[in-house]
């Protein structure tokens, strides 16, 4: 469970707290870990994690994206960094989802029926 507020594009402190092939996973507190997937760790091909990351090393990292639902925190070590090959900084993602409109379901509730109809006239045909 996330016990911090963590928002796109906050830049953090943590500490590596384990390391799989994938990436490595960062203690943002004693509750809140998130995850810095291997393509996320530098700029260019990385063939091991372990090269570049150890357990118990602090790190600085941008967060990327946060699922609300599963709690999931995307971290980014690249980011922090400027691209060797265009000198520019990496870009963070943005939500696509307007979080004060809460239509719910509502949109599909109201579509459903017009769906029915032309399932219906496709089915006929």
């Amino acid at each position: 469970m996330m016990t911090m507020t963590v928002h796109i594009g906050d830049v953090l402190v943590g500490t590596v707290s384990g390391i799989q092939p994938y990436g490595a996973f960062v203690a943002l507190d004693d509750t809140t870990q998130g995850l810095i997937h291997i393509s996320e760790c530098r700029h260019g091909y990385v063939k091991n994690v372990r090269d570049i990351l150890h357990v118990g090393q602090e790190v600085h990292v941008k967060v990327l994206d946060v699922d609300e639902y599963s709690q999931k925190i995307s971290l980014s070590l690249r980011a922090m960094t400027r691209d060797p090959f265009t000198g520019t900084r990496v870009r963070t993602k943005h939500y696509w989802t307007n979080h004060h409109v809460d239509a719910g379901f509502a949109p599909i509730h109201n579509a459903v029926p017009g769906w029915l109809k032309q399932a219906e006239k496709d089915f006929s045909a």
